[in-house]
């Protein structure tokens, strides 16, 4: 099952594209609903490479969800246009085709996630997820634009973590 969605940025293309290649995006964008506990390498790195890496996720911050495989690449990119793409995957979910499509457009950018998930008999559930996580993930990369790029979480003590 998929779920598409697309938002305007008002900001440059290179500001998001700057701001989308660094693991505390994600981390912002997450936050609270979904908090990314590295575990092999042991730490994120500041920008992300194309590579697989290994996390352990807690919703809300607080209750274990498993681990899963984040596995960056770079499927497309020009000076106005970048797909990224995390193919991810984890015991409960064989598949997490998660892609990234930002393009420049006037006054801004355009940005779009789209997931593909398979979960054997839990996949409406895990399409439900994915399709509130990112509706929350664009109002997040919404808000984090209208501050200048300020990493502040509105939930006080929900910063985070770098």
């Amino acid at each position: 099952m998929i779920v598409a969605r697309s938002t305007f940025l008002p900001c440059p293309f290179e500001r998001c594209l700057e701001e989308v290649v660094t693991s505390r995006l994600l981390q912002y964008v997450a936050s609270p609903l979904v908090v990314f506990v590295p575990v092999s390498p042991p730490a994120l790195p500041e920008r992300w490479e194309e590579q697989q890496y290994v996390v352990r996720l807690r919703l809300f911050g607080l209750i274990p969800f498993g681990r899963q495989t984040i596995n960056i690449s770079v499927p497309s990119r020009s000076d106005s246009h970048i797909e990224l793409r995390d193919d991810g995957y984890s015991s409960l979910i064989s598949k997490w085709d998660h892609l990234i499509t930002i393009r420049s457009a006037d006054g801004g950018c355009v940005y779009s996630d789209r997931v593909e998930v398979k979960a054997g008999v839990l996949t409406p559930f895990v399409w439900t997820f994915a399709w509130l996580f990112y509706r929350h993930r664009q109002r997040r990369w919404q808000h984090l634009v209208s501050s200048g790029f300020e990493y502040k979480n509105p939930n006080k003590g929900m910063e985070p973590t770098r």
